[in-house]
């Protein structure tokens, strides 16, 4: 009987030389499961990661070109896992048959055969554009994004980030992570109709987006819109069921509406789910005093009255 390996978490970090932080990272983009051990497959994909990440490759990029593989090659459950991924310049690419194909455009890279082509259903081809045009399109809305993502963190003048984030949905209206990050900025600025237009764009670009759902319901819950909060925190965690920062601002929502032992539940998850970053400190000291109101002083009660 053969044992399939596995790791921990612990284990993971050291042998892939990442922090906690990338691998939560990486769970909240939908890349990963979260998960206490890790098999081989698991490994792998892990190991792709960490190479797309030291060769400086943004996050966001990977995720949609992460997206944009599961959407073409339906056959293949995670394709960091199943594909070997090449970085080609700035261009993410995978070998699929021999061959190689642009995970974001679909572009062939060399020749594919009639049953290849039919396997990766490249994108239909707009009515009065060309294929080539709608890939240059696409190209071009990329690096408007990823030049607004570098000016944010480098802390560049923010107007400039907002303008290439413009640029890029007006080359490709479906970008997400555009509007997600315009939406950010705009919620920054307390300027919560513009933020809730570009996160429900996003979400519309890309339903699976669990971050658009999280953001989303951070603006209902930052304007006091309870309802619409829990709803879109329940969205995000339908799509990401292990998503820790959900079930913290979740404890957080029904901590202050009075909802002791709903609090102590999700306080309780996301201890579970993170229990070592900086924020389960917060944690463990509001579950602690949940506790000591509700459960401690109810069973002091009880021994008075006996």
């Amino acid at each position: 009987m053969v044992t399939q390996q596995s790791w921990t978490r612990d284990q993971v970090r050291r042998v892939l030389s990442v922090t906690e932080r990338h691998l939560r990272c990486w769970e909240q983009q939908g890349l990963i499961p979260q998960q206490d051990r890790y098999g081989l497959g698991d490994l792998i994909a892990l190991r792709a990661l960490n190479s797309l990440r030291e060769k400086k490759v943004p996050v966001a990029r990977v995720r949609r070109s992460f997206q944009s593989l599961r959407e073409r090659l339906q056959h293949i459950a995670n394709p960091f896992t199943e594909l070997k991924i090449f970085l080609d310049g700035k261009r993410i690419g995978v070998h699929l048959g021999g061959q190689k194909m642009d995970s974001l455009s679909g572009q062939l890279l060399l020749d594919f055969d009639a049953a290849a082509l039919e396997k990766l259903r490249p994108f239909s081809r707009p009515e009065g554009r060309t294929i080539d045009d709608r890939r240059k399109r696409l190209a071009d809305a990329e690096q408007c994004f990823e030049r607004g993502l570098a000016i944010e963190q480098t802390g560049g003048p923010i107007a400039e980030a907002i303008d290439h984030y413009e640029k890029a949905i007006a080359l490709n209206p479906q970008a997400a992570g555009a509007h997600v990050n315009l939406g950010t900025i705009r919620f920054h600025q307390r300027r919560w109709a513009q933020a809730e237009d570009h996160y429900r764009k996003a979400i519309e670009a890309d339903p699976e987006y669990a971050l658009a759902q999280f953001n989303l319901a951070n603006l209902y819950d930052e304007r006091g819109d309870r309802l619409r909060a829990l709803t879109h925190y329940h969205a995000a965690l339908r799509l990401n069921p292990q998503y820790a920062d959900v079930y913290y601002n979740l404890a957080l929502l029904h901590q202050a509406s009075g909802d002791a032992l709903q609090a102590v539940q999700y306080w309780s998850t996301y201890l579970k789910l993170d229990p070592h970053s900086q924020w389960s400190i917060v944690a463990r000291r509001e579950l602690a005093k949940l506790k000591q109101a509700t459960v401690i002083p109810g069973a002091r009660s009880l021994s008075q009255h006996a």
